[in-house]
């Protein structure tokens, strides 16, 4: 079993940078693929972001490449998403996710078997 928890949400002038960390309970976090995602009011549930368990593989969403930065530390059992140049449509609550995925999974929400329960992250213009 894995537990997940995120942090760092918050309020943020478009144009900011904020850090949303995952904090995970459970050794075999380490060997999963961990990844982001969003959903805003009245919109579907969207990929933001995943890393391997290694943390030499990242995907992202094109909305956010070159923006969000996903990372990991295992020996602290967590995972990172550095969000910069925020914009007003990146607000949406945040979830991180965790799961033994293969690379070709990655962005497929329904195959993570772990979720944390959402940090909110708001963009004003």
């Amino acid at each position: 079993q894995v537990q997940l928890v995120e942090s760092g949400g918050g309020l943020v002038q478009a144009g900011g940078s904020l850090r949303l960390s995952c904090a995970a309970s459970g050794r075999t976090f380490t060997s999963y693929t961990m990844g982001w995602f969003r959903q805003a009011p009245g919109k579907e549930r969207e990929f933001v972001a995943a890393i391997n368990y290694g943390g030499g593989i990242t995907v992202y969403a094109d909305s956010v490449k070159g923006r969000f930065t996903i990372s990991r530390d295992n020996g602290l059992n967590t995972g990172f998403l550095q969000m910069d140049s925020l914009k007003p449509e990146d607000t949406a609550i945040y979830y991180c996710a965790a799961g033994p995925l293969p690379y070709r999974l990655y962005k497929s929400g329904t195959s993570y078997d772990y979720w944390g329960q959402g940090t909110q992250v708001t963009v004003s213009s």
